[in-house]
């Protein structure tokens, strides 16, 4: 029924304690008893609890209750629901306690809860009217439309007045609308586009109102289970500056473009602004919208170090050669790459480009026992950022053991016996490492 459960007198000295919460320990004990009950309250609970004492003892057998705070040894409230009875007239009083430290804290996360609510939806607030701002005083138009009916969602005046003269607002058209037919066919072949390849623009289309040549961008965003189509229409030749900066055939060419090898431009941070088909291909993402503004350690390097090292050396070299890496595809698979980079000076600053070749099916020339175990420690410490130090450890000595054996095998003319003398082994001890590295000779035992 309670946390815990007190006995007092009519005067309110405590004469029983009795505590059935282990939350309680430490705050309420046997220190209570022969204290007045009111003595161990804060100073704004005691005139409660005098009201709630002379209620019982006027009126023996009714059960009357108020809430109480006490001051506990660690400096903190204890909040604490009493209900009270006394054992009739100038009998003693029974005080049922109920911890209400609980329920406050909740009370207190709601709040809390209430007030980051409150300071989201302000600064929502906030974000909307700049966006709406922006919206307005952009002399383009521009339109949102939605992805499945391709109807109008939002737009602003300059597209009102640009599309349909005579009304204040498009909002819940459908698009494309206020062009000719020509323009129309055009447009819907954008939306199609942006659709599959995430953004796109055509060129030179009119307004049916005769409306010099326009040029119409459209991206595609997706968010949860709605689709937009972003639309922006500008005059024409006004954003081709802006188109070029972000496509990949103004950067590489038609002809860099098909490269085998993937080839990639960033800007001197690393955030990419071209990409080829082919490093598409070996990232495994589908349009290179998915890569633009992205950093370009998030596929090509073991970790962020790899990208860091190649940009220093950039910065100081200006070009790079060869250097080894892995490139992660979005789908989880990796290619040994190696990497070639020149830093490349341009009217709007400096741009990186990396040339990619995908090592990882390349033929190799060495001995059939170097597919299994690097050949020399140049080659181990090739692999440094690719295998753990453990593993690196590991091969190391299992190179310089492979090639004592072979030392010895070519000095005691492939004399396993005598080999095995002079290295200080068993016989068994070294046909075994001869299994374990793939190592073939005569077999020659005799002595």
């Amino acid at each position: 029924m309670a946390d815990f459960t007190m006995l007092l007198d009519p005067s309110g000295r405590i004469l029983e304690l009795s505590v059935n919460s282990e939350d309680l320990a430490g705050a309420v004990d046997d220190s209570w008893i022969g204290r007045d009950l009111r003595d161990l309250a804060t100073s704004e609970s005691r005139a409660r609890l005098d009201e709630l004492l002379a209620r019982v003892t006027s009126e023996p057998g009714r059960v009357s209750s108020c809430d109480a705070s006490h001051d506990v040894v660690d400096d903190s409230e204890l909040l604490v629901r009493y209900r009270a009875v006394a054992r009739g007239a100038g009998g003693e009083i029974l005080l049922l306690g109920q911890d209400m430290r609980p329920e406050a804290n909740l009370r207190q996360q709601l709040m809390n809860a209430q007030q980051a609510l409150e300071q989201d939806y302000w600064r929502l607030r906030q974000i909307e009217t700049r966006y709406r701002r922006l919206f307005d005083m952009v002399s383009d138009a521009i339109i949102v439309v939605d992805g499945d009916s391709h109807r109008v969602i939002e737009s602003n005046p300059r597209a009102a007045t640009l599309l349909a003269p005579e009304q204040d607002s498009i909002a819940g058209k459908p698009f494309p609308l206020g062009f000719d037919k020509a323009g129309q066919r055009s447009i819907k072949t954008l939306l199609d586009e942006a659709r599959t390849a995430g953004r796109g623009y055509v060129e030179e289309i009119r307004t049916e109102h005769g409306e010099d040549s326009l040029d119409v961008f459209a991206t595609f965003l997706r968010q949860g289970n709605e689709a937009r189509f972003l639309v922006r229409i500008a005059e024409h030749g006004a954003q081709t500056t802006t188109r070029n900066n972000h496509g990949a055939d103004h950067l590489l060419g038609s002809s860099l473009q098909a490269s085998p090898d993937a080839i990639l431009v960033t800007d001197e941070d690393g955030r990419i602004v071209a990409a080829n088909q082919t490093f598409l291909e070996l990232a495994q993402v589908v349009s290179q919208d998915q890569v633009l503004g992205q950093l370009a350690d998030r596929w090509l390097g073991r970790s962020g170090v790899d990208l860091s090292v190649l940009l220093t050396n950039l910065r100081k070299n200006s070009n790079v050669k060869l250097f080894s890496t892995t490139l992660q595809g979005e789908q989880g698979s990796t290619a040994d790459v190696e990497v070639s980079a020149i830093s490349l000076k341009n009217s709007r600053g400096r741009n990186l480009a990396f040339f990619i070749r995908d090592v990882g099916r390349r033929v190799v020339t060495e001995h059939p026992s170097a597919a299994q175990l690097p050949r020399s420690i140049e080659q181990i410490t090739k692999r440094v950022g690719r295998v753990p130090l453990k593993d690196l450890v590991r091969e190391s000595t299992d190179v310089i053991e492979a090639l004592c054996i072979e030392a010895a095998l070519e000095l005691t003319h492939d004399n396993r016996a005598s080999a095995a003398e002079l290295l200080g082994l068993s016989r068994q001890s070294l046909y075994a490492k001869l299994r374990r590295y793939e190592i073939d000779g005569p077999g020659d035992d005799s002595g």
